[in-house]
Order: C-alpha cells, then structure tokens, then sequence
C-alpha cells in the first residue's frame, strides 16, 4: 500500500521559552501571567508581525514562531530580546523574565492544521535550551544565512550535542547589546550626573470618591498608563509594581524623584461625578517640583476598557509630547553647546510638534542634521529629518520640483534606515507614510499607516493620516470615521489643524460644502500659517457665494505664498486615482472663484 504523502519544506524555525518560568510563577502566579500577556501585547507578537513571522503554536512559558528567512528571524530575535532588557530594569534579577531563543533553518513537515513537526523544529527547540537567558543561539545552517547580511556579532561556540539529535551541531550565539541595566539612550547627558533623560513614573492614581468598585478601573488606567510611555523611544519607565508602594501615602514628588533615580512624575486623580468620569492629571519636575503641565477632563461613562483605552490613550500622547519638550529646554539650558545627538534629536521633535512656519520647520531639521552627524543611526532624527521634508513638502514651499522630489527621496532613505533598525517603531511607520503621500504612492501610504496602528492603535496620528489617504484614493466618505477616532484618541493634539484640514477637505470633495467650512475655518484658526488651509476655504466659501469671505481666506493664503496657482496646485496632485481627480475639480473651481490665478 503506497505510504501517505506527507508535505515537507524548508523553513526557518524561532523557539523560545521564559528561562526560571517555574520559579517565577510560582513566586507570583497571577504577576507573571500579566506581565507575560503584557509582552506578548506590546513586544512580542508586533515584532513577529513586522518580521513577517507566523506563530505555529504556543505553551504556558513557550512559543514556536516560522519565518521564511533567518534573517527576519533573527532580527525579530533581537527586538525581542532588546525589547526585554529595557522592561526588566526596573526589575530585581529574581523577578526580570528572560527568554532564550534558538534559531535552526531545516527541513520540517507540515501538519494539516498547520503544526510543524521534525528535526527542523526539534534543533531549534534544543538550541533553545543551551541558550543563555536573554540570549540567541543559531545553527551553522542559520548561521550561514546570516553571517554576511547582519552586522551583530557572533560567537562560534563549537559543535554541540544536542539531546535527541543523531549528530553534532555547530552552534553560534548572537551578541544582543541588551543588558540588564537601562541602554545607552537612557543615560544621563555626558558630564552630568543624575537621573536618565526622559526618566518618569506614573504614580497610582488617586480615586477621589472612594468608591471600591472604582479602585480596579483606577488601578488600570494607571498601569496602561505607564505601559503606553514605556513606547516612547528612550524612555525609562519605572515599573508599575514599583509605583505601588507609593500608593495611598502623602507625595513629595522631589523625595520620589530622588528614591527612584527620575526626572519626573506624573500623578493624577479620577471621581465620579454623576454619569461622568472626572479625570486630573499633572507632569511635575521631580528635582524643582514645578508643575510643568496639567490636564483635567470628563469623560461619559461607558465600557470600562473602552474608558480606560480612551484615557490612557490621551495622556500618553500629550505627556510624550510635553516630556520631549521639558528635556529639549534642559538641553538648552544647561548644556547648549554640548548637546549629544538624542538632546538635538528631541530639540528638533519639540519644534514639529508645535503648528509651524517654514522657518520653524528648516530649524528642526538643523537639529536633526546636526544630531546625525555625531550619530548616523539616530532613530528619532532619521524620522524627524524625514517629518521636516515631508512637512515643507506640504506646504509646497519648493518652487522648484527637481528639489521637492529630491526633499522626498532624502526623506524616504532616512524613514527606510529607521526601520531597518527598528521595524516595530509605530511613528517610523507613520512618517514614510507621509513620504509615501507625497511621492504619489498613496495606497503604500495607506498601508503604512495601517501597520503603524497594528503597532501602537493608539497612535492618533496614523488614525488622521489612514483617513487623508482614502481622500486621494477616492474614498472620501471614509474619511470622517478615522479622524473622529483620531480626535477622540487625542482631542487637543498640537496636529488638531491638519485633521480638521483632512475632514473639511473630504467634504469638500463630496460637494458637502456647508459641512467643509466649518473644519476648515477650524484648521485655519489653529494653524494660520499653512497655506492650504486658506485656499481650500476660500474655495468651499466661493461655492456657497459668501465671495467677501473667500476673497479674505485667499488673501490670507497669498500672503503665505504670493506664487500658488490652480495650475500648480492641479500639477502637485498627490494621487493618480481617476476619482479623486474628477473630485478634484470641484476644488480647482472653487480655487478660481476665490480669486485664485490660474497660472
């Protein structure tokens, strides 16, 4: 009887296990359980995902993961093993999780509900085990794959007998550059001691009501809180299960600061009042005390993890952003002309993060080239550079085309030497999306947003930009959903102007001319500098014949830029869709009613 077919390929196989589960579990069952979800949530699967992985199976403390190439798992090795050093700083050694990792290329067969079988899968698992905790370990066949493609370094660690496999394997381990303490980037500035650059934690916030049903939801935010900074690049977040011991005790912020080795601390409280969720939050300067920003909103009451997304979502953008420019005025403070390449970096991020002119923009670029300079590989300068062409780009502030596609171009290798060494950064994603955008490629764009919020769903500005893009992809009726959830995820976001632009032009577009005007005179109001603002409301007012007001909206574009024409506007169309640009005329006519010159 002829023997069952059984399909065999070749594949390149990740397993990886938590080193010391037992231990740890048995310590604290329920701790370990969250915070492994937690990883799983935030740095795992996300690295699997943008290294084109697929998850064959998984145990308690395990997981088998097949990609197509060593390289990609390699590199999804890395981040992962990255990711956790940084996590488990704030962690005694007892308590870090620390995974080990083997990596084989062999042949495996394939089961019907898609489980892989053989020795491809059994040396991987074996590599597993001799691996040090937070370390790689490759099999020659792995190994050379990759020796010649990857700049880390390997270690030859000779032939190894593996427990069930017939013969030696040649193994090889893999330099991470994680360690147990906080990396580099969190280090304080060179000639200064004391707390790292962007060093924070989130105290338990206070429950003002004190109603027990509350504590959790309180205790929630909290903790998502503090999860979500943790995202912000070189940021060092003390843990949750730190913060807690200061729970329900009498604050000094300078004393905590002090104890914990952070520069700031954020505190809060949350009340129920009615129907409504009555939130209070506050940045403090943990060596002055000062208080360095404050938030306070209500909030409907709704599902509870929806309240707490929708919180925790809005803090964590505004603290981001407010964190980045308290460290970029210390910079300059106390060390102007000693800044290293993060504190120019961060100087540059407070600039785009602000409604901007072109002199603003061509500043922070001066900061991220600088910052490039003295590090080539600066994540958030190589993104920043890319924002500030993309942004002058926007404004169509280059006369001359030959220099905006070069602008571009410069821009697209930057966001794609970011991603190389950091393909799990949400904001790398989003930037070459505005890229994208501005090299007529607005379904790659699209894309990109929405691997960005596969990354980080909370990233409001990927929300706006997914809505933009079905604009110029001739979907405009689907535009409002998007910058509703952008807008509800951060509500007074320094980009408000440019979604209220997105809404009113996809309005615009549709003919809902009486909806148009009132997001574009918003946009106009929070950022009068931006051209487009202008004419595009120029043009809805000219089609509903209110003629005195638009011809005052184009003069105020004109003044921006004396030389924007519907001739130029029509030539900088950022899509080759067919529908958008039979939609397009619409605004062209209103351009022209306005008093805008043809050519």
């Amino acid at each position: 009887m002829a023997s069952e077919h059984v399909e065999r390929k070749l594949a390149a196989i990740l397993a990886a296990d938590i080193a010391g589960y037992s231990r740890l579990s048995g310590a604290d069952e329920e701790g370990t359980m969250r915070r492994l979800c937690a990883l799983r949530i935030e740095l795992i699967d996300p690295a699997i995902q943008v290294n084109r992985g697929r998850i064959v199976k998984t145990t308690g403390d395990g997981i088998l993961v097949e990609f197509i190439s060593v390289v990609d798992a390699v590199r999804c090795s890395l981040e992962i093993q990255r990711g956790l050093a940084v996590r488990n700083a704030d962690f005694i050694s007892e308590k870090r999780i620390g995974f080990r990792i083997g990596i084989h290329l062999g042949d495996v067969m394939v089961q019907a509900d898609g489980d892989l079988l053989g020795d491809g899968v059994n040396i991987a698992a074996r590599l597993e085990g001799i691996a040090e905790p937070g370390g790689i370990c490759l099999s020659d066949d792995a190994y050379r794959q990759v020796r010649d493609r990857l700049k880390e370094e390997f270690t030859d660690l000779g032939d190894k007998e593996l427990k069930n496999i017939a013969r030696p394997v040649r193994v090889y381990s893999v330099k991470t550059g994680s360690d147990p303490s906080p990396p580099e980037p969190h280090a304080a500035a060179p000639g200064k001691s004391g707390p790292p650059r962007l060093s924070i934690v989130v105290l338990p916030f206070v429950n003002l009501g004190g109603d027990p049903e509350q504590e959790y939801f309180v205790d929630g935010v909290t903790e998502s809180l503090t999860t979500d900074l943790s995202r912000i690049r070189g940021a060092f977040v003390i843990a949750h299960n730190s913060a807690l011991a200061y729970k329900a005790k009498p604050v000094d912020t300078r004393q905590i600061g002090r104890e914990l080795g952070v520069r700031y601390v954020m505190e809060g409280s949350m009340q129920s009042i009615g129907s409504r969720i009555r939130v209070n939050a506050q940045l403090i300067d943990a060596e002055t005390g000062a208080h360095l920003w404050a938030e306070r909103f209500d909030k409907l009451r709704a599902d509870l993890f929806d309240m707490q997304d929708e919180i925790t979502a809005r803090l964590a953008r505004m603290i981001g952003i407010e964190l980045v420019e308290a460290e970029g005025r210390r910079a300059e403070r106390e060390r102007p002309d000693n800044m290293d390449a993060m504190d120019l970096a961060m100087r540059g991020w407070a600039i785009i993060n602000q409604p901007s002119s072109l002199d603003d923009v061509r500043r922070a670029r001066a900061h991220f080239e600088a910052a490039l300079r003295l590090d080539d590989a600066n994540i958030d300068a190589l993104v920043g550079l890319a924002e500030s062409y993309t942004l002058e780009g926007r404004s169509y502030a280059s006369h001359d085309l030959s220099d905006l596609s070069e602008h571009m171009r410069t821009a697209e290798a930057a966001t794609a030497k970011a991603l190389r060494t950091a393909p799990n950064n949400a904001l790398a994603h989003y930037v070459r999306a505005t890229v994208l955008h501005r090299m007529r490629a607005p379904e790659r764009a699209l894309r990109e947003c929405e691997l960005a919020i596969g990354l980080d769903q909370n990233l409001a500005l990927a929300h706006a930009y997914a809505g933009f893009m079905k604009v110029l992809l001739g979907r405009p009726e689907e535009t409002e959903a998007h910058i509703a959830e952008a807008i509800r995820l951060s509500p007074r976001d320094p980009q408000l102007s440019r979604w209220y632009f997105f809404r009113g032009a996809a309005d615009l577009y549709l003919g809902r001319i009486d909806d148009a005007v009132e997001p574009l005179q918003k946009a106009a109001e929070l950022h009068p500098n931006h051209n487009l603002n202008h004419f595009f409301l120029a043009a809805a007012l000219a089609l509903l014949s209110r003629e005195v007001e638009a011809a005052e909206a184009c003069a105020a574009g004109q003044r921006l830029d004396p030389t924007f024409s519907v001739a130029r506007f029509r030539e900088l169309a950022p899509s080759n869709n067919p529908v958008y640009l039979a939609l397009r005329e619409r605004v062209y006519d209103g351009m022209r009613k306005a008093g805008v010159p043809e050519g």
